[in-house]
């Protein structure tokens, strides 16, 4: 029997994205099935993304029935030049100033440096936490591309110079997102526990 873990997210383009990155490979026999929950978490005030992270899946075991095996994603945009701010609160910075703003707060700054970081915490169903991250260098651009995923479109990957997240195909961007990275590590996991 397959085992079934819930992705808490309510947010359609994250599912998407992930369900791409957690797919068997061609010819392989999946292993698990993906099935999201939009469950309304606490979002603790904390620099970090790990401790972030793990407060979520704790929360999410609480409201899930017992033996559920579940994950949650919590990004965050860090500035090198303001020592790695907005950092986990790029979401609320976004929701405020939008993608404009956020280049405008590097407008003082030479250095326009970013590293955008995912942590992904894991609850197995025995209810054990694992932690997975993953990171990729980039730099903050003016807005380039669709403006339908966050903040996409200011970030220049270093791997992928001249192209924003926003401007390369999906697969492109999977192959060196830190989103990628985060669940290959977590796939990694899931793969080698069954």
């Amino acid at each position: 029997m397959v085992q079934q873990i819930v992705f808490v997210t309510g947010n359609a383009n994250k599912l998407k994205e992930v369900k791409m990155l957690l797919a068997p490979e061609v010819g392989q026999e999946a292993r698990f099935e993906l099935i999201n929950t939009d469950i309304d978490l606490d979002e603790v005030q904390s620099s970090s993304l790990e401790e972030i992270a793990r407060h979520k899946v704790a929360q999410a075991k609480t409201v899930l029935p017992e033996g559920t095996a579940v994950f949650v994603e919590d990004t965050a945009l860090c500035f090198e030049g303001y020592n790695g701010l907005p950092g986990a609160y790029v979401k609320w910075f976004l929701k405020k100033v939008g993608p404009e703003g956020l280049v405008r707060m590097l407008e003082g700054f030479e250095n326009k440096g970013a590293e955008a970081v995912t942590t992904v915490a894991y609850s197995d169903a025995e209810g054990e936490i694992h932690i997975f991250q993953g990171k990729t260098s980039g730099k903050i651009v003016s807005p380039r591309g669709s403006r339908d995923f966050g903040w996409d479109c200011i970030f220049e990957p270093v791997e992928c110079a001249n192209k924003t997240y926003a401007e390369m195909e999906k697969a492109d961007k999977n192959k060196i997102s830190q989103r990628s990275r985060a669940f290959a590590l977590l796939q990694k996991h899931l793969h080698n526990d069954q």
